[in-house]
């Protein structure tokens, strides 16, 4: 059985070097993943991959059923989640970068944040002092730095609402904050993974400066481009990463 799932976000609805051998619907309590989960082998070893946004990048940050998606994954087997995510860069200002944040600050709003909400289950208040699983991030940077790829190896994820960008106002506060990258899907992916007891780390990739770091507005298309050749250092790394997991 696959113990590793990989969530796909803005750039990686697909691997391209990942022998499929199925796709199956998993219902869950709370409703439909995105999308079908896809088996299948990356580096001889068996994972589960689930696009975050659905198949064809359909679904905004906002209404992605984010406690289905988790539940899926628990629920196929999966112990550790890969989540690879776009992210505006806030310090580290270098297109393409990859980090592997090791702190999330939640700005979402009005989002199903919790598989506890009221139902006649028991309320389980969990520990989320380390937001991300430090096993699973230590053989992310491990394998970094064995494919000898540029990267940061510590930082804070500012997670917000989206679908819209931020305004530099607004970027200005993450900064003050300490948010070193904005993304729209950091939570509750992560807190709902720290209920279900799952190791769960985050392979963030600059696809461009955030709003007011820069003297041009956030061009789409240059963001597409960027995404495009930082998800295959995304790749390059699954692909170190996924056989020496434990």
């Amino acid at each position: 059985m696959a113990d590793i799932g990989i969530i796909g976000g803005s750039g990686l609805t697909d691997l391209k070097n990942l022998e499929i051998t199925r796709r199956e619907v998993i219902r869950t309590p709370y409703g439909e993943p995105s999308a079908p989960i896809v088996f299948g082998k990356l580096g001889g070893r068996e994972i589960l991959f689930l696009p975050r946004h659905g198949p064809g990048h359909t679904i905004p940050p906002h209404q992605i059923n984010y406690r289905a998606n988790i539940w899926a994954l628990k629920d196929a087997g999966v112990k550790k989640v890969i989540a690879v995510a776009a992210v505006g860069a806030i310090t580290n200002l270098e297109p393409k970068l990859i980090l592997i944040p090791d702190q999330i600050i939640d700005y979402t709003y009005g989002r199903a944040h919790t598989y506890f909400d009221g139902d006649s289950r028991q309320v389980k208040h969990v520990d989320f002092t380390n937001p991300y699983c430090e096993e699973l991030r230590e053989e992310l940077i491990s394998s970094i730095k064995s494919a000898k790829i540029n990267a940061v190896f510590s930082g804070t994820y500012g997670a917000t609402q989206g679908p819209r960008f931020e305004t530099t106002a607004e970027i200005n506060r993450l900064e003050n904050d300490g948010a070193d990258i904005v993304g729209m899907t950091g939570m509750p992916e992560a807190g709902l993974a720290r209920e279900l007891g799952l190791c769960y780390a985050t392979i963030a990739v600059s696809a461009n400066p955030a709003a007011g770091k820069s003297k041009e507005i956030i061009d789409i298309k240059q963001v597409e481009k960027t995404l495009e050749q930082g998800m295959e250092q995304v790749r390059k790394i699954l692909e170190h990463a996924i056989p020496s997991i434990n």
